[in-house]
């Protein structure tokens, strides 16, 4: 599912580095150069060439290409070099501290990742910022916003395939008479959508339909301008259908006024080696036009080369 294109010889990570130093030497930088060899290199290919050009030059990649090259380039040059636990927890930390209603940052790493990855997110943010996210999500989100994300990057989902449809019944009439009583953040509909596994949480909104005659989610559409309605769509999409979900983000990151770039990147390094051969499907299905041609038609420059060739070209 992953669009990542890594050789079939593999250079060592000592010949990367040396080519990556050579890149920033003499006369300009060559981005080129740069591209070809981070973008076709796999997280834990990544991991070695940052220990090893530190061990040989005495220096930290990331701020030799800091120091190299600049802009939405820069961004999605260093968001992809990083480990994908430390990107989630720097991406988290942004999201923290430029908080607003409808950021969905926090949203996307919580639920769409892993029991096992969102955990490991966790201990990077630590290690990073001696602080916790959790501690963090609640010193910075209020309202309704803080009782539903503490609760979503605190989770530790059960991902097996099982289902318990007497629960799926009785969860989807809770959270049926939650939602009719416009109690949208009541801590019942925060436990359903923040604890259940994949399995169960689509076994009672099939039921929810059901038996109800409509869509849980459509049920969240009372009022288009409410951020934290929209905020319990997004948990929904991301955790059930996450490579709809986030065709959806690369859609609106490109079709509207000015390109989202950071909403664009943030799609694309972070699914590359996920879901984004699915991602790319349901672009095409719902736009008719392949991501990467929208991708090259939207952005420019060494920016484009980078994200064209993460998305596989």
């Amino acid at each position: 599912m992953a669009t990542l294109t890594v050789p079939v010889t593999v250079p060592s990570p000592a010949e990367d580095c040396e080519q990556l130093r050579k890149a920033f030497q003499g006369w300009g930088t060559n981005e080129d150069l740069i591209i070809s060899i981070l973008a076709n290199r796999n997280a834990s290919q990544r991991r070695l060439i940052r220990s090893t050009y530190s061990q040989i030059y005495g220096e930290e990649l990331l701020k030799s290409l800091n120091d190299e090259i600049s802009g939405d380039f820069e961004r999605a040059v260093i968001l992809w070099t990083r480990d994908p636990a430390e990107r989630d927890a720097m991406l988290a930390n942004e999201a923290v501290l430029r908080w607003k209603p409808g950021n969905p940052v926090l949203i996307e790493i919580a639920c769409a990742r892993t029991s096992s990855e969102l955990f490991a997110v966790r201990q990077a943010y630590h290690t990073l910022f001696k602080r916790s996210l959790e501690e963090d999500v609640a010193a910075h989100t209020t309202g309704s916003f803080r009782k539903l994300l503490v609760p979503l990057v605190s989770s530790h989902r059960y991902e097996g395939p099982e289902v318990n449809m007497k629960l799926a019944k009785s969860e989807a009439k809770i959270l049926h008479e939650k939602i009719s009583d416009k109690a949208y953040d009541h801590e019942d509909v925060i436990r359903i959508l923040s604890t259940r596994s994949k399995a169960q949480l689509i076994a009672t909104l099939n039921q929810f339909n059901n038996e109800f005659g409509n869509a849980f989610n459509k049920n969240l559409k009372s009022d288009p301008k409410d951020e934290f309605l929209a905020s319990l769509r997004a948990v929904v999409r991301c955790f059930c259908c996450p490579e709809r979900y986030f065709a959806k983000v690369a859609r609106v990151a490109i079709e509207g006024l000015g390109t989202d770039e950071n909403a664009l990147t943030r799609v694309i390094v972070t699914r590359t080696e996920v879901d984004m051969k699915l991602i790319k499907e349901a672009y095409l299905k719902r736009n008719s036009v392949p991501l990467d041609r929208a991708v090259a038609g939207d952005t420019s420059g060494d920016y484009e080369n980078m994200l064209i060739a993460l998305l596989g070209a």
